[in-house]
């Protein structure tokens, strides 16, 4: 009798623990699934200095006028995706600085899209459409390390001369030759047997958290550990937006209010007077001089 082929792609094995899955009741699943994914953490631990390479080579890139360019297909496109949205409004950026390129494109976001993360030449002709250069980094996104869309898009990176950073699950695969960073966080078997939407996708969405926010706050996005470029997205946000000011600066939510209003609801420059007790004028003027750096303008 035949042997059954071995799997090497460990996301793609059966999980022991998880065997008589059909047959669990639901507190046994969800107890299993916790279980399982209190080992996602730990995966990610152990990859922390390749995590904070790549974070300082994104920042690298972004001082010298690079873009952040995430590439994925399936559930770990669409972490790129909801990555890449959330810059803007978290961190006040252009959405031209962290962007993402998902095989099938838009409708790829809700849907399964035929064969998309099977063609290489798609992924060619999406990076082609970028305008990728050698001072941009792309990230390739595949649990498996072994999807054909982000192997050509790392491949046409490396042509261009750029930096390539791959996540992946599994480290021994093909994406691991391709990427001068390799971020591999191995979960091991997922519950649902091949279903990298869950442990894999977890570690994603954890890479790619401590990614973009690394490399914004080494960017200066962030004021001590606050969203000092937020956007005024809804009312929610804009409450929020008060009480940093007036957290930052140790004055009441009407002074934080009323500094806003005069500083055409532009925070750093809000901050700058309630620090410092200046005008508009002259907190635009400080932070022209520093650049933009906020402790330099409050003297810190």
């Amino acid at each position: 009798m035949p042997s059954k082929p071995k799997e090497s792609r460990r996301t793609e094995q059966r999980n022991a623990t998880s065997r008589n899955l059909d047959r669990m009741t639901a507190m046994q699943i969800v107890r299993l699934m916790n279980r399982e994914d209190r080992k996602v953490a730990a995966a990610v631990s152990r990859a922390l200095a390749a995590i904070a390479r790549a974070a300082d080579a994104i920042v690298k890139a972004i001082r010298n006028g690079g873009r952040l360019v995430y590439v994925g297909a399936g559930s770990s496109g669409r972490m790129a995706v909801l990555d890449a949205a959330e810059c803007p409004p978290t961190f006040g950026t252009s959405p031209k600085l962290v962007q993402a390129l998902i095989a099938g494109g838009r409708p790829a976001v809700t849907g399964a899209v035929e064969g998309a993360e099977d063609s290489r030449t798609n992924a060619e002709r999406d990076l082609h459409a970028k305008k990728l250069t050698r001072r941009d980094v792309v990230v390739g996104i595949t649990a498996s390390g072994t999807t054909p869309y982000v192997l050509a898009a790392l491949q046409r990176a490396r042509r261009r001369g750029a930096m390539t950073v791959a996540i992946t699950a599994n480290r021994n695969t093909p994406v691991a030759r391709l990427a001068k960073i390799l971020i591999a966080t191995e979960v091991g078997p997922e519950v649902l047997t091949g279903s990298t939407r869950l442990k894999a996708g977890t570690a994603q969405k954890m890479v790619l958290n401590m990614l973009s926010t690394a490399a914004m706050a080494r960017l200066g996005h962030v004021y001590e550990n606050l969203m000092i470029d937020v956007k005024p997205s809804n009312q929610k946000v804009s409450a929020r937006i008060l009480r940093i000011l007036a957290e930052a600066s140790g004055k009441s939510l009407s002074a934080a209010e009323h500094a806003l209003r005069r500083a055409g609801h532009n925070m750093r420059v809000a901050l700058v007077m309630l620090e410092l007790g200046i005008s508009a004028q002259g907190a635009k003027k400080k932070l022209r001089e520093t650049k933009g750096d906020l402790h330099e303008a409050l003297g810190e």
